[in-house]
């Protein structure tokens, strides 16, 4: 299956792989590359960067905004491959070397298998890598505090709640917050469409992903790339808000 690469703004490319969103941002010939989908999405990858004039040895890191496997899918093979280095916030460091995982349990999907979506979606995850070992032998923080020295500018921020590190990336010469699992606009294993956050039983702590909203709120923009479901055009502090009414 292939990838579909959406231009969104000038230099930014939102792409839909199998379930999970990974976003381009190009100047020049250099990429910045945020989240590489699930580890079965590698071709899909590969391939996105080529269809935007990229390669990768073109990317000039990797931006994680978490460390589940549908996001972190080919990480660890830019970085072996091609040297890519591989950013992720501090606290998400160690959950990148998987050195513990925060993670729905089997048994919690079990429970829930009952709701609408969730085996298609758990037949994918297993066909896609999403239960594989699948770690970042050397990831590394972020190397600077704010905005990064890389194609896009993006400045990380911290939104932890979904796992303890996670992290959105701000992109204000655009408009646009990469917001990851954060908040998102669709998923599979969810009935409702638009600014919304994943179903509860994805987070590691809810209340504070549900905090972490206000941050995202509190930032200038009109494009929201997330994780899951489509590009959400509006001001990102009113997607914010309607995902935390919908929480509460």
């Amino acid at each position: 299956m292939r990838a579909d690469v959406r231009q969104v703004a000038d230099g930014t490319y939102l792409v839909h792989g199998s379930n999970t969103n990974w976003v381009i941002l190009t100047e020049g010939d250099a990429v910045t590359l945020v989240d590489t989908g699930y580890p079965g999405d590698r071709e899909q990858v590969l391939a996105s960067l080529a269809e935007v004039g990229g390669s990768p040895e073109a990317v000039a890191a990797v931006l994680i905004t978490h460390a589940h496997n549908d996001h972190l899918g080919s990480a660890e093979y830019l970085r072996a491959t091609y040297g890519t280095p591989v950013y992720l916030h501090e606290a998400e460091v160690p959950h990148a070397r998987r050195e513990f995982l925060h993670q729905v349990s089997v048994g919690t999907v079990l429970r829930n298998a009952w709701r609408p979506g969730v085996l298609p979606w758990v037949v994918h995850a297993l066909r896609s890598g999403g239960t594989t070992h699948n770690p970042v032998t050397a990831p590394e923080p972020f190397p600077t505090a704010g905005a990064l020295d890389l194609p896009g500018r993006p400045v990380p921020v911290h939104t932890p709640g979904h796992t303890d590190g996670h992290c959105a990336y701000h992109v204000p010469g655009t408009g646009v917050l990469i917001s990851g699992d954060a908040l998102v606009s669709g998923h599979p294993t969810s009935r409702i469409e638009g600014p919304q956050l994943l179903p509860d039983m994805f987070h590691h702590e809810r209340p504070r992903a549900v905090a972490s909203l206000d941050l995202l709120a509190e930032l200038e923009g009109e494009l929201l790339l997330p994780g899951h479901g489509p590009v959400h055009r509006g001001p990102v502090r009113d997607a914010a808000l309607r995902a935390r009414e919908r929480a509460l």
